[in-house]
């Protein structure tokens, strides 16, 4: 593992969550602007979300779904 990620995997979920936003805002706009489709597909996913929040695949147990069938 990277110098880089190591340090990365020490900080606590706030600050990862501070790094992320840093991150995202120093994209340039024209890079991280979406299409219309794109735009209403993630507002279907929010909207389906915010029905049930509770039907969500924690991140970790995709992953190792998706590792397991490599």
């Amino acid at each position: 593992m990277s110098n880089l990620q190591n340090e990365i995997g020490s900080l606590s979920s706030a600050e990862k969550f501070e790094l992320l936003d840093f991150l995202w805002e120093s994209l340039d706009g024209e890079a991280t602007s979406l299409t219309e489709a794109q735009r209403t597909e993630l507002d279907y996913r929010v909207a389906r979300y915010e029905r049930n929040s509770s039907d969500v695949i924690p991140w970790e147990q995709v992953r190792a779904g998706l590792l397991r069938t490599q």
